[in-house]
């Protein structure tokens, strides 16, 4: 019989909020989390907007001490791993630290450290580049640097899948927690605002507000949206087994039930329009959670505002629930946050879990002008409240990757 996994403690940065009980009130109220750009010059970008986080001070998180050689995506993990480990109320000793574990996914976080590495290296020489810098540049640093600064002891892994990496990771610590490869993991993601992600995403046109002559909006399933809002953030669950959890007298905030995963590979920064892979992960979430469509209370959707990746979620959500599709609540945090790449799924899953533990569905803001393709039963720009029992996210991206998962209420 498969262990119960459950969450108890959640720490979590974006431009919504800096902290758990901020984030679900910001979803609340429908709190916008993108503004003017201020981490760099974006007046070159024709659009200058993003999901940045104002006022992150790491010495609030970290203290004023090994700082310095710190990139902002490393910071932005530890200090969100700070938060979840008090809000967990877990006590990391020498004893337990073994059985403590890290997932964290990130796909870009490194590439700022790289660039400017590479740019001191070839514009005064190799010799004159500060080696403390050199740790930045590795994929795996914000997760190693949690466990450095909070002495913990057991696996560390970095899981870089894109825009499914947060949850791909929250997927690899449930399976160790089931293996009893650990008894506690904090699993997560993170992903940070720099002029060289902006840059990517707003040549490939990916942005809303990029292409001349359009306007920036995010609005998820209305017929204006052009774009996604980048973002940034982190966030760390506390995952742990359910009967350690207990035995430590733990608050419980929510039960994980299953994962649904496949890769569907198709064309390299294109969606599948036939959504293949995006239905079996699903199904497979479905599954293996034990739940019938009519189960799910509420979908988290993954829509993040562009125009065929928002129709092609509801094109799979009436394919696999059937008649039930246009009842089921279904909305879009990406609508408040933006599209924070690696991290994003974990803010939905934070979303989810706030939804179940204080009973409301967040909205989906911005929503004006209904879209034909998109005609589900969207909640639309005012949180509602409602007494949830499973809810499904769904994370899915160009080229292939599919994630999804069921979290439900906790019922000792």
């Amino acid at each position: 019989m498969s262990k119960r996994i459950v969450i108890t403690g959640l720490g979590i940065l974006n431009g919504v909020g800096k902290s758990r009980q901020e984030y679900w009130q910001g979803l609340k109220e429908g709190r916008v989390g993108y503004r003017p750009i201020t981490l760099f010059d974006a007046s070159k970008f024709n659009v200058d907007i993003a999901g940045e986080i104002i006022d992150f001070d790491a010495t609030t998180y970290m203290g004023k001490k090994g700082l310095r050689t710190l990139d902002r995506s490393t910071k932005l993990m530890v200090s969100s791993a700070k938060l979840a480990i008090d809000d967990s109320g877990f006590i990391i000793t020498e004893e337990n630290t073994d059985d403590v574990g890290v997932s964290v996914g990130t796909t870009l976080g490194s590439l700022k450290s790289i660039a400017e590495f590479d740019e001191v290296t070839l514009r005064e020489g190799p010799r004159y580049v500060n080696p403390a810098l050199f740790p930045n540049t590795v994929i795996n640093s914000p997760a190693s640097q949690v466990s450095i600064w909070h002495k913990i002891k057991g696996f560390n892994t970095t899981i870089s899948t894109g825009f499914t990496a947060a949850l791909d990771a929250m997927s690899y610590a449930y399976n160790f927690l089931q293996w009893d490869r650990a008894k506690v993991i904090y699993a997560g993601g993170v992903e940070e605002l720099c002029w060289h992600t902006y840059f990517g995403f707003h040549t490939l046109k990916f942005i809303s507000g990029a292409k001349e002559g359009s306007q920036f909006v995010n609005c998820p399933f209305d017929k204006r949206r052009n774009g996604i809002t980048f973002g940034e953030g982190a966030c760390l669950f506390c995952m742990e087994d359910y009967e350690h959890a207990k035995a430590r007298g733990a608050r419980i905030l929510g039960e994980i039930a299953s994962f649904g995963y496949c890769f569907d590979p198709f064309r390299l920064h294109k969606y599948n329009p036939r959504a293949t892979g995006l239905k079996i992960a699903i199904k497979e979430a479905l599954d293996n959670a034990g739940l019938l469509t009519t189960d799910i209370d509420y979908i988290c959707a993954n829509a993040n505002s562009t125009v065929a990746a928002d129709k092609i979620e509801c094109a799979a959500i009436k394919e696999i629930f059937g008649s039930y599709a246009s009842k089921v609540p279904i909305s879009s945090v990406k609508s408040m946050v933006g599209e924070c790449y690696s991290v994003t799924g974990g803010f939905s899953a934070a979303a989810a879990l706030g939804a179940l533990y204080e009973n409301f569905i967040p909205p989906t803001i911005n929503y004006q002008v209904p879209d034909p393709d998109c005609d589900l039963n969207i909640i639309a720009n005012t949180s509602v409240k409602a007494n949830l029992k499973n809810v499904l996210v769904v994370g899915f991206a160009p080229s292939g990757a599919n994630s999804c998962m069921v979290l439900r209420k906790y019922v000792d």
